[in-house]
């Protein structure tokens, strides 16, 4: 089973007798609420999912922006998006799979076992010339159930510690980790000791490039498959996305969902500059 459908094997899916769940996670930071676009026109049957109040809970500015739900949380959400267990889940969104990986990522995390996410997103699928369907879609409830996230997470001590034994990355934008630029959080920078990886590096044209690819571009800043990896970003939401790319890597990602959003509202926290 791969990792990553194409649209026509999406389509062919849908076509057939098995169950599938298929799930709108459109959401930007400048446009976090992405239900007026799904009502606009989504895939056939597709759910939209709330990335900030099902896939994120809210608290401390010290716990970040996004910091994770709860197991019971994120049931509940999974269970009115319509899921049961066995079901094939295929993830969705139109942000070069920023906001899917994250729900790939908790929900492979909390034990469902089939989690796929649409290459190319959205977009490919209206390229494909594949119907879109408008309006809200309301599933009978489902009644999954999950576990406690599985994947590995750091807390905001686990991260400052991460570089003294392993590899700790950074994976927004070069010029917000140099401290150059910093347009969202109260404090330019990053963590001592943390390697910049910009995700832009780990797509093309809103996909993930080829495992090959990935390999090197992990490998050139030390994160090579059986080394202790570990990424964040601003909010948590990229950290996961680079969590998938690892999968397609081979290289495990351990996650700090607080991310840099935590680390910089967090009083007395060391900030690094430069490259």
């Amino acid at each position: 089973m791969s990792l990553l459908i194409s649209p026509a094997e999406l389509a062919a899916l849908l076509a057939g007798a098995a169950r599938v769940v298929v799930l709108d996670v459109r959401w930007r930071l400048d446009r976090p609420d992405g239900r007026p676009e799904y009502l606009t026109g989504h895939i056939p049957g597709a759910v939209w999912v709330d990335l900030e109040r099902e896939l994120s809970t809210h608290g401390d500015p010290a716990e970040g922006r996004h910091p994770l739900p709860a197991r019971d949380e994120l049931q509940v959400a999974a269970r009115r998006w319509g899921l049961r267990e066995g079901d094939t889940v295929v993830v969705y969104d139109d942000a070069n799979a920023l906001p899917a990986s994250r729900a790939w990522w908790l929900l492979t995390g909390s034990g469902v076992a089939d989690v796929r996410l649409l290459d190319g997103g959205l977009q490919a699928w209206a390229d494909a010339g594949l119907p879109l369907q408008t309006g809200e879609v309301t599933p009978e409830p489902g009644s999954i159930v999950l576990t406690q996230l599985a994947h590995p997470v750091l807390s905001t001590d686990e991260a400052a510690t991460w570089p003294g034994s392993g590899i700790l990355l950074d994976v927004r934008a070069p010029e917000r980790y140099r401290g150059e630029n910093e347009p969202i959080d109260p404090v330019a920078g990053h963590i001592p000791g943390a390697r910049n990886l910009p995700i832009a590096t780990l797509l093309e044209s809103g996909r993930f490039r080829d495992a090959e690819v990935l390999r090197d571009a992990f490998a050139a800043v030390g994160a090579v498959a059986g080394a202790r990896v570990a990424a964040y970003c601003g909010s948590g939401i990229t950290a996961a996305q680079t969590a998938l790319a690892g999968v397609l890597a081979g290289v495990e990602v351990a996650v700090y969902p607080g991310s840099w959003s935590a680390w910089s509202n967090t009083p007395g926290r060391p900030v690094a500059t430069g490259d």
